[in-house]
């Protein structure tokens, strides 16, 4: 009878042992699942009836919130007519330039749609689609003390910049002597800005523009900087059933005019029709490798 019961504490024994050890191992398992390469295919984002997008929302004309809490601008705009034609409902998830990648590879958003310029160094991480706009890097300072020139950079003085943009990446490489006032959203920067936190702003120019348009006392000195690039659609890696929908979208948008269309309802009032046909990508397929 004594060697039944050992027999039978050691049975129970090893059956707690390996529980816990499933569990343990079940544990590590859901931890690594929401790390990178986590994405939602095309059918699954179609079956769900919904899809999450990360677009800017302190960044007019391009991602923005309006009085009544809605978002609005030419992504947004983009954004809406993807939805439409996947037919299924369109989240819209605010980011800051410095998340976009992370959200993407932690399955947090489907799709970006947040002024995201395609670099090499960003393709390592992320999956770009055809672009469906132009921009180059622009430098914005008060009309007091313009800056025209980073060559001619006054030693001391700082330029803003915002945490995660090309322009930090293209500052840091090609003038590592400016010193950098680094901010992590849109309304940060322009508020140091204004506050005369910085001499200047560098950021895409479409964006200097627009703030130097919208604000009296700013020039943008620097209108071009660097070489023009594109901006596109990014997914996670891999994904490659919603980049390869995605594509033909865009073929598809381009042939019918829409992101003229586009340019019209969201940025005309900004830039007037003069930046249409620079900004505006054309031929939808152009290869968005960078």
């Amino acid at each position: 009878m004594k060697k039944w019961r050992q027999i039978l504490i050691l049975v129970l024994s090893l059956g707690i042992l390996t529980a816990l050890t499933a569990c343990k191992d079940s544990s590590e398992k859901d931890t690594t699942a929401k790390g990178e390469g986590d994405y939602r295919t095309l059918d699954e984002i179609k079956e769900s009836g919904e899809i999450n997008i990360g677009v800017f929302s302190d960044k007019n004309p391009f991602g923005y919130v309006d009085e009544n809490g809605e978002y609005q601008g030419y992504d947004i705009y983009f954004a809406r007519r993807i939805g439409e034609d996947l037919d299924v409902k369109v989240n819209f998830v605010s980011t800051e330039a410095a998340n976009r990648i992370e959200y993407l590879q932690t399955g947090k958003v489907d799709v970006i749609l947040a002024n995201f310029t395609v670099t090499q160094e960003r393709a390592q991480e992320v999956d770009f689609a055809l672009p469906y706009m132009n921009v180059a890097l622009g430098v914005v300072s008060p009309d007091h003390k313009v800056v025209t020139d980073l060559d001619e950079w006054k030693q001391g003085d700082e330029m803003i910049v915002i945490s995660g943009t090309t322009a930090e990446t293209y500052l840091i490489k090609n003038y590592p002597k400016i010193g950098l006032q680094k901010y992590d959203s849109y309304a940060t920067a322009k508020n140091a800005l204004e506050n005369g936190n910085g001499a200047a702003w560098a950021n895409d120019n479409t964006e200097v523009i627009a703030f130097a348009k919208q604000n009296k006392g700013y020039t943008v000195g620097i209108p071009t900087l660097g070489s023009q690039d594109s901006i596109a659609p990014a997914v996670s890696q891999g994904n490659t059933t919603l980049l390869e929908w995605l594509n033909k979208e865009i073929k598809t948008l381009e042939k019918e005019g829409f992101f003229h269309e586009g340019y019209k309802e969201t940025l005309a009032d900004t830039y007037g029709m003069e930046f249409e046909d620079s900004l505006v990508v054309e031929e939808g397929t152009k290869d968005s490798s960078p």
